[in-house]
Formats: structure tokens, C-alpha cells, sequence
């Protein structure tokens, strides 16, 4: 028995050197889980996943996480929607279609795992790692769309994992920093964080990932990834589940600061999951910390044999549900999700106040960042950059203001150059923006103004009307571009 074959890893960059397939074969592994930085182009990405097939077997599993909006790895297809705008939206076909389209650009490469959608319930504003990855704040809605957006993925060949269980969406700390605790009782969780999931289970998703916080009200020592009471206790015997458990990375310091060196893998195991992702970062000897840990718990007995192969069978079983053989992205198809991606960035769009039109052939003026800062399960950032050339393409005498976050004050020189032009006050930011931001919205007081947010919705202090986009990649800001020109 190959304990190691539970164990989902990552390798470091986007081809597999001689040496990694050598490290790979010889641990036997469960599948990789693939990062912005193995994702090149379709042809390095394919020819990747065929020598990590190669060494590991046809059946390992490739993993990633497509979840839509501003956490996407593979950027060169059509990109799904972030979750809250498809709640914005509010339609289940819509939200079955997104996770299709999601599907689409994962199974032609042979991709077979997708740990997504966020089941989490955002139902705490200071949360710093939900935000827009979640569906909404109403447990029905999220529960509702996140059920349809996994069926429509795993229609598409890809097996969903709906995370983060127990829920992920009243911490205000992030677990990739620290250990959270959700300190709620029972009946709170049943009201709250617990539908979404249900539903999803009960609609028969192939996996479901685990949150590293400790919920007091089932275990008060344990983190949910590593806790019996929830992923045996309360999934698998008062739920009934019988699909795949994995947990989210053990990098993260919520389980890596606790427990290191891998020692979290073979607890993971005993408590109730079938997988565990290891996430090294570059870092190989991670990855073989894991599988010596599982083999010194199964020598000691802490962990079963009889746990393991239990875990083993599963992942066999739904790895012949998705066996992962690549589906090719037919040309008709992917124009066709081009133009559904597109609809929806319109549709998302929200307004508040009296958003003005600006006119195309008159100036305007932007101020925005160059950019914003990303962390936790964010890769890329939006750009300022680009915001400027969608606006540019519908209105060509456009001023554009850019600006660094170490900027202490804007230039105001635009504004007393262009006296009667309206501005376009841009935010950025998953967090905080920038000071000057407030600051200069403040001093638009009787201007014609409009505050475009392109990731959070930040209150500016100021009664700018404000149009909201929920996403900030290129077809989000065609969308903001032409409903400012009257589209």
C-alpha cells in the first residue's frame, strides 16, 4: 500500500525536469496541483500534464483552481465570472452554464480537478480571504448557484470541490497567515454556514475541501481539516457523505505553524479525508516530509491501514468518474463562451446613485493605481494600465492619471487643466486602496464623478455615485467602458 497516493503535490515551474519526474515516480503520488506558474501556453501545459501522467500514471489526478473572477490560473481561455457577480445575477442556469465554461478551459488540457466553488457564505464584511469568491451573503442564494456552478463543472468532465468546509465566510483572519476560529453555536451554523454545503452534497459533487479553523462548537482543540467530529463525525455519518475529502494546502500557517514537517498529513487521514495537498512551492523535500509522515504513522499505528486504503479506494473510484482524458476546446464553443462571458460582465454591473454618462468626444479623467496588491489565493493583479486602454477605446481624448500606492498626494493638474471634464475615480483594491484615493474623492465635491470599483466596493468617504463591476479582468472593463459611454 502506497500511502503517498493520497497525497496531491505541486511542482515548481512549467516543465518537469528529468530529476522532478525521478522525485515524482518514486513517491507515487496522488496528481499535482497546477499554479499560475506552470501555465504557460496551451502547448507547455498539455506537454506538463503528459509527463506528470507519464511518471504518476494515467489515473493521477491534475488539479487546479479555476474558480472564476480574480482567483483564475489558467488565463488564455474564457474566463468564468467571479461567484458574486454570478449572485448578482442571481440565475442557477447562468451559474451551471459559468462553471461549464470553467470546465471547458480545464478538460481540454487533460485538467480533471478543479477545487472550486467557494461554498463559503460572506457574511462578515472584514473578511480578508472570501470577499468575491463568494456567491453572496443569503445561505439559499449560495447555495443555490454554488450546487449549479459545480454540476455544471463536473458535467464538463471536471470534478468540483466545494470548499470551504465548514464554511470559510465569518473568519476576519486568513487562514494562509493564521489559525481562525469561528466561535458560533450550533443552530448558527445549521442556520448559516451549513446549507450551501448540504445541498451540494446532497446533489452528489465528487469532493469537498476542508477549511483550516477551528469551530469550538464541534471540536475546541482541531481544525476542521484535522478533526474527526466534523469530517467523520458530522460529514460522513450525520451527512452521509461518500464522495472525496481533501484538505486545503498544509502550507498555509494555519496547519504549517502547528503542525510541520508533514506531521499534518497522516492526521488528516485518521480524521476523515481521502487526499491531502502539499504544497512546497518549489520546495520537493516538502513533499517527501508528507509521505515519510504517513509511513512512520502507519508503522506506529496512529494511523490505520484499513483508513488509507478506504481513502484509496475513493480516489480511484471518482478518478474513473473524470478520468481526465482532454476534450478539445472546439473553436464554435469557445466563441460562443466568449460571447456568454461577455453578457454576463454587463449583467453584473451594479449602480449606486445616478452613475453619469460620459461623452465620447469630449475629454474625461482617470485617476487610478497602476495596480493593487494580491495575496493569499489571488495570482494575478488588476492593472490600472488596462482599465486605461478599455476606457481609451470608447473615449479617445481620455487623461490618465496613474499612480503607485506609495503616492502620498495626486497630482491635481489634470483637474485645473480640464476644468469641466468628469472624472473617473478608479479603485482597485481587494483591501484598503490607496490614502490619496478618499482624499481625492472628498475633493470631487460638485464635479461630475463616478467611483468605478473593479474588485471591493470601498466606501470613499465621499457621495460618489458609484458602478461596481466585480471583477477586474479585460471583459469586465469593456463592460464598465461601455456602460460609461451609454452602451
Amino acid at each position: 500500500m502506497n500511502a503517498a497516493r493520497t497525497l496531491i503535490v505541486d511542482v515548481p515551474g512549467p516543465d518537469l525536469t528529468p530529476a522532478q519526474g525521478n522525485f515524482l515516480r518514486e513517491h507515487g503520488f496522488g496528481g499535482v496541483c497546477l499554479f499560475a506558474r506552470n501555465i504557460r501556453t496551451p502547448e507547455q501545459t498539455a506537454r506538463l500534464i503528459r509527463d506528470l501522467r507519464d511518471v504518476l500514471g494515467e489515473d493521477a489526478w491534475i488539479a487546479t483552481d479555476q474558480e472564476g473572477g480574480a482567483v483564475l490560473r489558467r488565463l488564455d481561455v474564457p474566463m468564468p465570472p467571479s461567484p458574486l457577480a454570478l449572485g448578482v445575477i442571481g440565475s442557477e442556469a447562468v451559474a451551471r452554464e459559468a462553471g461549464a465554461v470553467a470546465a471547458r478551459g480545464l478538460i481540454d488540457l487533460g485538467v480533471n480537478w478543479n477545487f472550486a466553488p467557494s461554498l463559503d457564505v460572506n457574511v462578515n464584511p472584514q473578511n480578508p480571504v472570501i470577499g468575491e469568491r463568494a456567491f453572496g451573503s443569503d445561505p439559499a442564494l449560495v447555495a443555490r448557484l454554488g450546487t449549479a456552478w459545480a454540476l455544471g463543472l463536473e458535467a464538463g468532465g471536471v470534478m468540483s470541490a466545494v470548499k470551504h468546509f465548514p464554511g470559510h465566510g465569518d473568519t476576519h483572519q486568513d487562514s494562509h497567515l493564521t489559525l481562525p476560529v469561528v466561535d458560533k453555536p450550533l443552530t448558527a451554523l445549521e442556520a448559516t454556514e451549513w446549507p450551501p454545503f448540504r445541498a451540494a452534497l446532497a446533489a452528489g459533487v465528487g469532493s469537498v475541501m476542508t477549511a483550516h479553523i477551528v469551530y469550538p462548537a464541534l471540536d475546541p482543540e482541531r481544525p476542521a481539516t484535522l478533526s474527526p467530529a466534523l469530517l467523520t463525525g458530522l460529514l460522513r455519518e450525520r451527512w452521509g457523505y461518500g464522495g472525496v475529502v481533501v484538505t486545503d494546502a498544509t502550507d498555509m500557517h494555519a496547519i504549517a505553524d502547528r503542525y510541520p514537517h508533514g506531521t499534518a498529513a497522516p492526521l488528516a487521514l485518521a480524521a476523515g479525508a481521502d487526499a491531502v495537498l502539499s504544497c512546497g512551492h518549489g520546495d520537493l523535500e516538502t513533499h517527501a516530509e508528507h509521505a515519510r509522515a504517513l509511513e512512520a504513522a502507519l508503522g506506529d499505528g496512529t494511523l490505520a491501514e484499513a483508513r488509507v486504503a478506504e481513502a484509496l479506494t475513493r480516489l480511484e473510484a471518482a478518478a474513473r468518474r473524470f478520468p481526465g482524458m482532454p476534450r478539445p476546446y472546439a473553436a464554435a464553443q469557445r466563441g460562443a463562451d466568449e460571447a456568454s462571458v461577455e453578457g454576463w460582465a454587463r449583467a453584473a454591473l451594479t449602480c449606486a446613485g445616478t452613475v453619469p454618462r460620459l461623452h465620447p468626444d469630449e475629454p474625461a479623467l482617470l485617476y487610478v493605481p497602476r495596480t493593487a496588491p494580491v495575496g493569499g489565493p489571488y495570482g494575478d493583479p488588476p492593472s490600472g494600465e488596462a482599465l486605461a486602454a478599455a476606457l481609451r477605446a470608447r473615449f479617445p481624448h481620455l487623461q490618465v492619471a496613474l499612480y503607485g500606492r506609495e503616492t502620498e498626494k495626486p497630482d491635481l493638474s489634470l483637474l485645473h487643466a480640464f476644468p469641466d471634464a468628469p472624472v473617473v475615480l478608479a479603485t482597485l483594491d481587494r483591501w484598503a486602496p490607496p490614502t490619496w484615493q478618499p482624499r481625492l474623492a472628498q475633493g470631487l465635491h460638485g464635479r461630475t464623478a463616478v467611483h468605478l470599483a473593479l474588485w471591493t466596493v470601498h466606501d470613499l468617504g465621499a457621495p460618489l455615485p458609484t458602478l461596481a463591476t466585480h471583477g477586474f479582468r479585460e471583459v469586465n472593463l469593456r463592460a464598465a467602458a461601455a456602460f460609461l459611454a451609454g452602451g
